[in-house]
């Protein structure tokens, strides 16, 4: 069952269509790892979004990144569906499995809507 707003889906399709055309991959890491904020509370759009981070990495050519994404790909589903995700988080490798994070203002006012 998601408990995603509609405010934080339209987060996630407007983040993951800028990442989609971002020019370079440090500008397409930033709207993934802000699609990942708005993605966490629906199954489908949180693994969704773990699995367009791991084709970046692959393409980076980024072995660290690509392997963390894999358990973060296995894990996205279940801790959406039971609520135990760290908010915030952005879900990259750095950040930590379980490391909340604070969300940005900017985001934080459109995921509310």
């Amino acid at each position: 069952m998601s408990r995603i707003t509609d405010g934080a889906r339209a987060v996630y399709r407007q983040e993951m269509a800028a990442a989609k055309t971002a020019t370079t991959a440090q500008v397409r890491w930033g709207h993934l790892e802000r699609a990942h904020i708005a993605s966490q509370p629906d199954p489908w759009l949180h693994t969704c979004n773990h699995m367009a981070m791991f084709m970046l990495a692959l393409r980076q050519r980024d072995r660290g990144e690509a392997f963390g994404q894999v358990v973060r790909i296995i894990v996205a589903a279940p801790g959406s569906l039971t609520g135990r995700y760290p908010e915030g988080d952005t879900g990259r490798v750095a950040a930590g499995l379980t490391t909340p994070m604070p969300i940005p203002s900017d985001l934080a006012d459109a995921l509310s809507r």
